[in-house]
């Protein structure tokens, strides 16, 4: 029987050859009370995902990954799961290949797709549109839940030509932009999220528009475009409704966390009041996350170590994350830049000593990390290395004003020597006119004009 630490330790031994995230503080949360959040098929994905990253819930994670592929129906993922769950937790019971399982499922899905298909042909040589839209989505929920995305894509595409109503173009926009959202297609998440944010559905209103914006945060932040998605998420209306209609993929908690990461991220202090902590819609959803708020406050108050000693504290959770793993050390790397200016705004000498003691880990320097920004240009600022202190050049208004007034009387004095030069071109007669729009060049040269070309009386007769 191998041992169990032994396993674990070469499984993440291969997850780091492989360049994969290994995550080695144990995060905050239970994992059963939070997997119990989700439904639908991110519940795999982030199962798995905290499989392959963390070591203290790697073999919890990865079982219950396992469990969770054999209540449905996508073999694939189950052998995904069990690919990893042999290698970390070899004596667990999941570790055993279930193979009646396996074969039992392919020909059910077979079997199960051949009806759908035969069902939608009967509809086709029918004509009867509805039915023919309602066996194109069953044909696609069913691809989908097998694990074909890209056939699932097709068939919900098949949908279009027999929608008749608002509702049936929104279903359709929501089925692409959740196939999109599971294959990390962020480009697609927002075109089809767009598609249908212009069909107003007065019923489902309330429902679709938190919907909306969520995948389209989602896909924001996808791409990078972090501030972009930080509005998206801040302007979700409805906690409760999002709790309702979202948790196929994120929950309000989720929409707390994202939304105030990214304006921390973004924001300068006043955006961050103004945005984020006095907007009633938003605040509800920090309630379900204090932390996060408690992050904001502590930055719009200027305690800016005390807001980075909160976000590194949940570190562990956010790389545990779907959606935010990969791009929390740059997000981190720009709040911290932030906190750093920011703290260096009053003054215009510090100690290092006093940095350390601000922003430095236990014994280390932050010397290195403020040449790194100056280089940048993300400071303006000068080290001096013999007395140890940290000069930020002195602002000069005058000097500032100075130069405003100069380009200010500069752009005054080009824009009045246009204004000459066009004067005297007129009164020399010197402009060039252009021919008269809507003739063409041969029309120009002969003479010739509508009329020309115009219908005789008693060609109309």
């Amino acid at each position: 029987m191998a041992d169990p630490n032994t396993a674990v330790q070469t499984f993440f031994s291969m997850m780091e050859d492989q360049g994969g995230v290994v995550v080695k503080d144990p995060p905050k949360f239970d994992l059963e009370a939070y997997i119990s959040n989700y439904q639908g098929r991110t519940r795999f994905d982030r199962l798995l995902l905290i499989g392959k990253c963390s070591k203290v819930l790697c073999v919890d994670a990865l079982k219950a990954a396992v469990s969770e592929a054999l209540s449905g129906k996508d073999v694939q993922r189950y052998r995904e799961a069990w690919d990893c769950i042999r290698v970390a937790g070899p004596n667990e019971p999941e570790a055993v290949f279930d193979e009646a399982w396996v074969k039992g499922t392919v020909q059910s899905n077979a079997a199960e797709t051949h009806r759908l298909e035969a069902e939608l042909r009967g509809y086709k040589n029918n004509l009867i549109k509805e039915s023919i839209r309602m066996g194109n989505e069953d044909l696609g929920r069913h691809l989908e839940a097998t694990g074909d995305l890209s056939g699932a894509v097709e068939a919900y595409s098949r949908m279009r030509p027999d929608i008749s109503t608002a509702k049936h173009i929104i279903d359709v926009g929501k089925h692409l932009v959740d196939l999109a959202v599971q294959r990390r297609e962020w480009g697609h998440v927002i075109a089809n999220a767009a598609k249908i944010s212009g069909f107003p559905n007065p019923d489902d209103d309330k429902v679709v528009q938190p919907y909306l914006r969520t995948m389209q945060g989602i896909g924001l932040l996808g791409q990078g475009k972090y501030r972009e998605a930080a509005y998206s998420f801040l302007m979700i209306e409805g906690a409760a409704t999002a709790q309702a209609t979202q948790n196929d993929f994120v929950t309000p908690n989720d929409v707390a966390v994202y939304g105030g990461l990214l304006a921390l991220a973004t924001m300068n202090r006043k955006e961050l009041k103004i945005r984020v902590l006095e907007k009633s819609n938003f605040r509800a959803f920090l309630e379900l996350e204090p932390h996060i708020r408690r992050a904001i406050t502590q930055f719009v108050s200027g305690r800016y170590s005390a807001c980075l000693e909160i976000l590194e504290s949940y570190r562990a959770d956010y790389l545990l994350d779907i959606h935010l793993q990969k791009h929390i050390p740059t997000l981190y790397s720009q709040i911290r830049s932030k906190c750093i200016v920011q703290y260096l705004v009053p003054f215009s000498c510090v100690t290092l000593e006093t940095m350390n003691k601000a922003f430095a880990p236990p014994g280390q320097s932050i010397e290195q990390e403020l040449v790194a920004m100056i280089k940048s240009g993300a400071l303006q600022a000068r080290i001096d290395t013999i007395d140890k202190l940290v000069t930020t050049p002195k602002a000069q208004p005058k000097a500032a004003m100075q130069a405003s007034a100069l380009q200010t009387a500069n752009n005054f004095e080009k824009e009045a020597l246009d204004r000459i030069r066009r004067m005297s071109i007129l009164s020399a007669d010197l402009e060039v006119k252009g021919p008269r729009k809507g003739h063409s060049a041969w029309e120009r040269s002969s003479g010739a004009t509508e009329s020309w070309y115009a219908p005789d009386q008693a060609e109309m007769d």
